[in-house]
């Protein structure tokens, strides 16, 4: 690429509070919980750590709100490699919250409050422009405003960088955004939104695959889960495994793929070998707890890629 491989991450931060209990309380009812904990998430930081660990020169377009785990969050983004410079604070706004219930079956129950999030406007990303122009690729999720995106993804094409869109949570999105994609990369679920088809085969995945391409998006991603990923460039698709691990919590999963993956395409990998260093990284990361904490280091991911041989 003729510029340096610099990537661009715009997306949402939360802090994540976490209670273990019996039974989800009803109206009316307290119940006492255990392992309270808080950590850091929100899919945009997810990613951009995930970048960042894995060796990407990262900046991260994102909003803070002006308390004290705002202050805290930075302070790690900073220690995981990644820029802050364009993550703005917002007076008067808490940073983006997810209050999470666990049962005893391990289902849960999720409230968000968008906080300093929905302050991530269009105006917000033309202020940050330089960094889209700046760089090499940006990626993107839907925990921020769509206007936002589409806002973010017309200074990538006006400006030559390469957008790469994680499209969760599901949603249906316009046309016009995703004629704006060069890399797309929908679970199944995510698929089937976007497409109509529901993707249980590689006959599906090749169908649903095609359809992003009649929108315009050159080059498709559709991960399966333990069956690995779907890659599809210009209508030519494969299967293309991942490794086996006994997994302990998929929290960060996808996350962590799609920034391991968008790390190794800057590093000029081929598309192929991007997966595979995803696919690597996502493994690692499904071996732990939580979702940032999770998240592995280049060293770990170079290693388990040797010894898979």
């Amino acid at each position: 690429m003729s510029k340096s491989a610099k990537l661009a991450v715009l997306g949402s931060i939360n802090a994540d509070h976490i209670l273990n209990l019996t039974h989800f309380p009803r109206p009316g009812e307290t119940v006492i919980g255990e392992q309270y904990n808080v950590a850091f998430g929100g899919k945009g930081a997810n990613q951009a750590v995930a970048a960042g660990r894995a060796g990407a020169d990262i900046a991260f377009i994102a909003c803070l709100g002006d308390d004290a785990i705002g202050e805290r969050i930075r302070a790690q983004l900073a220690q995981d490699r990644i820029d802050t410079a364009s993550v703005e604070t917002v007076s008067g706004e808490p940073t983006g919250v997810a209050l999470i219930f666990v049962n005893g079956e391990g289902e849960n129950s999720i409230g968000i409050c968008a906080g300093a999030n929905a302050a991530l406007t269009p105006d917000c990303v033309a202020r940050h422009q330089q960094v889209i122009a700046d760089a090499s690729a940006l990626l993107m999720q839907l925990e921020s405003p769509l206007e936002s995106v589409l806002a973010a993804a017309k200074i990538a094409r006006a400006h030559q960088t390469q957008v790469i869109l994680n499209p969760a949570p599901a949603t249906s999105l316009d046309d016009e955004l995703l004629a704006l994609v060069d890399i797309i990369t929908p679970n199944e679920t995510e698929a089937e939104s976007l497409t109509g088809i529901a993707v249980a085969s590689d006959d599906d995945a090749a169908r649903a695959a095609e359809a992003l391409h009649a929108k315009g998006i050159a080059t498709v991603l559709i991960t399966l889960g333990r069956r690995g990923v779907w890659l599809s460039e210009q209508g030519k698709g494969q299967r293309i495994a991942g490794f086996t691990v006994k997994a302990v919590d998929t929290i960060a999963a996808g996350d962590t793929f799609n920034g391991a993956f968008i790390t190794a395409r800057l590093e000029g990998k081929s598309l192929h070998d991007a997966v595979r260093f995803a696919h690597a990284a996502a493994a690692i990361a499904v071996t732990r707890p939580g979702a940032q904490p999770s998240v592995p280091w280049r060293a770990e991911i170079d290693d388990f890629l040797l010894q898979q041989g």
